[in-house]
């Protein structure tokens, strides 16, 4: 890895890493807000103005940014989440200039035309609709209802039919210049790209983003609670978390390797003992998610609403042994998947400009790949039953499903029972 970083005047930080052996660029800019950032009127319009992003600016239509990127045989695209919103290409070496002047128009002269607004409002109102259809995901949504109730982080990324249909010009306008200030925002490639170079066209293409201050993140908190929908469905979807470490916590890399022991494939506990000792349920697995100021570690399911029942008390209960037993081994093996992950993304010039562009946006600074090995490796058993302790001994879990919760032998328990399990 050769990594460098640059700061322009406004704030705008490049950070490149070089990847000699390619002929290719990924180059994008991460933008530091995203659903998170949103006031409850405000409710889905960075994925709107994500999408809006690439429907004309002052000098290029819609098509006409479709096909000079297409015709070098590149791609762009873009993405939302709750703390970050992303727009890259990638491209040949030689191209990364047509690259960064798409990617500087999209960001700072985009018109949102109102013919090309009301269509992608559709689009988007349609995407939701999806999202709705399909349970598997709208669980999680539920989920992060439950747990962060009331605030930005409990909300979902695509926003309500009613909210995007409030959506004006003026709202995607004012939205982005209230949160796309160059201190907040990161310009990250990897892969064939010369760091002088792209710092040259930085400073040429994005020197009048404004340079203002960002605007800081309300504290989230986790509460815990439930959702259910009782939905006509062949399969009942549930999902249960705990309050998690966030990006910087000293936990962040046991949480990780934890869930991956609890259900992170096929050797993990939660695949051994519920489907293939008992055969409860096709789809299980654990996931331990981050974010700036606090996390989630869980669990989701998809099982026959008869074998509710039976489920969760399973999975209760491998969730509070593992928190008393985690053995070296099952610990040794987590290590060595989660190293093999790092390792293996940094062969990818895609995935390795995004995860240069999220450490900086995070930590301020790139991490050194032995420092994030030497973190996973001091991760042993011992650390395992210390995590489940802080975290795990919480008073109030977030649970969510989706589905047919009534079956033989009760369906699914009542919150209280199973929050009673773990103390």
């Amino acid at each position: 890895m050769a990594v460098n970083v640059t700061r322009l005047e406004n704030g705008l930080t490049v950070v490149t890493d070089l990847m000699p052996h390619l002929e290719t660029t990924s180059v994008g800019v991460w933008v530091n807000t995203g659903a998170r950032n949103e006031s409850p009127h405000q409710h889905g319009v960075s994925h709107l103005l994500e999408h809006m992003a690439f429907k004309g600016t002052q000098r290029r239509s819609a098509r006409a940014i479709a096909e000079e990127i297409e015709n070098v045989g590149g791609h762009i695209n873009a993405h939302t989440t709750h703390e970050t919103t992303a727009y890259y290409a990638r491209v040949l070496k030689n191209d990364l200039p047509l690259a960064i002047d798409l990617l500087s128009d999209i960001l700072q002269h985009s018109v949102f035309e109102a013919g090309e607004l009301e269509r992608e409002r559709g689009v988007v109102i349609q995407e939701i609709g999806q999202s709705l259809d399909t349970p598997d995901d709208l669980v999680f949504d539920h989920l992060l209802e439950a747990a962060y109730p009331a605030q930005a982080l409990g909300r979902t990324i695509l926003g309500t039919v009613d909210t995007v249909r409030s959506f004006g010009r003026d709202a995607l306008q004012g939205y982005m210049s209230e949160r796309y200030q160059a201190p907040g925002m990161v310009l990250a490639a990897a892969g064939a790209v010369d760091h002088a170079e792209l710092v040259a066209l930085a400073e040429e293409r994005f020197a009048a983003l404004p340079g203002a201050r960002e605007r800081g993140l309300e504290p989230a908190k986790f509460r815990g609670g439930e959702r259910r929908e009782t939905r006509e469905l062949e399969q009942a979807h549930v999902a249960l978390a705990f309050e998690g470490p966030a990006y910087s916590d000293e936990d962040y890399y046991t949480a990780q390797i934890f869930s991956s022991v609890l259900g992170g494939g096929m050797s993990s506990r939660l695949f051994q003992e519920v489907r293939e000792k008992r055969g409860l349920c096709y789809s299980v697995f654990a996931y331990a998610w981050s974010f700036v100021d606090t996390g989630m570690l869980g669990v989701y399911a998809g099982t026959s609403p008869d074998d509710l029942a039976e489920l969760m008390p399973v999975i209760a209960g491998e969730i509070a042994r593992l928190g008393e037993d985690a053995t070296e081994e099952e610990t040794a093996r987590a290590r060595a998947q989660m190293k093999a992950g790092l390792l293996m993304n940094l062969e990818s010039s895609s995935s390795r400009a995004e995860q240069i562009a999220r450490q900086y946006t995070i930590h301020g600074r790139v991490l050194p790949l032995d420092e994030m090995i030497a973190k996973v490796d001091a991760v042993d058993a011992a650390a395992m039953r210390r995590f489940a302790s802080r975290f795990l001994s919480k008073p109030k879990p977030a649970m969510a499903a989706v589905g047919p919760l009534n079956g033989a032998g009760g369906g699914l328990e009542s919150y209280e029972r199973l929050a009673a399990r773990f103390q």
